[in-house]
């Protein structure tokens, strides 16, 4: 019986796709790790780090030729976001589009997010 692909936990837009190539290219190793954290008036803050390799638990993300890694306690607060990047007059920046956020912060630094809780 063949198995079918499992669905990917994020995926990128083409604009952060080629963004975090970009990024990647200039620091020659490594991954860009997404995360959350506690913080900020709205309870959380998404957070982006880069990693010399994923540690044990991380969820490693591969899409558009890109490959990103997850931490594992933010796994279930980030299933089904779209990371993208947007550039504007007045700023560039990752935007995460995520259906478990349901709410923000007037300033846009912090977000409130539950967890997936049926898959």
């Amino acid at each position: 019986m063949a198995r079918r692909e499992r669905p990917k936990a994020v995926t990128l837009s083409e604009a952060a796709a080629t963004r975090v190539k970009s990024i990647m290219a200039r620091r020659g190793a490594g991954f860009l790790r997404v995360g959350v954290k506690n913080g900020g008036c709205a309870g959380m803050e998404y957070v982006m780090d880069y990693v010399e390799a994923p540690e044990m638990l991380d969820e490693r993300v591969e899409d558009k030729g890109v490959e990103i890694v997850l931490e594992s306690k933010a796994l279930l607060f980030l299933l089904g976001t779209e990371l993208d990047y947007e550039t504007t007059t007045l700023h560039s920046k990752f935007v995460f589009r995520n259906p478990n956020q349901t709410d923000a912060c007037g300033c846009g630094e912090s977000v409130t997010i539950v967890p997936v809780r049926e898959m």
